[in-house]
């Protein structure tokens, strides 16, 4: 089942997120590499897509887990969450309906 990953990022936590940033995108690859990963990708902190300094809000991953308890595991695991970037991460079932799978 699909599974929406959403978190939220910590105020100033910009450096961190680059810091963590090749680990996280490893993990990321590792699910596209499976052919589970639907999307992911950060929320800029504005209006643009290079927010420069303003940074980001937080992310979403959209990707396919046996069960919530996995894909909880998994998004609990990611090297945001142990670098104090995410302050929240919220796990939900997707149901995708566009574009058609």
């Amino acid at each position: 089942m699909l599974y929406a990953i959403i978190a939220t990022d910590a105020e100033g936590s910009l450096a961190a997120r680059l810091a963590a940033r090749p680990a996280h995108l490893a993990r990321l690859q590792a699910l596209q590499d499976d052919g589970r990963l639907v999307l992911a990708g950060p929320h800029p902190a504005i209006d643009s897509n290079d927010p420069g300094t303003a940074g980001f809000s937080g992310s979403l991953i959209v990707a396919e887990f046996a069960s919530l308890e996995a894909a909880t595991g998994w998004a609990e695991a990611d090297p945001y969450r142990a670098a104090g970037v995410y302050t929240q991460v919220v796990v939900k079932p997707f149901k995708q309906v566009f574009p058609s799978a």
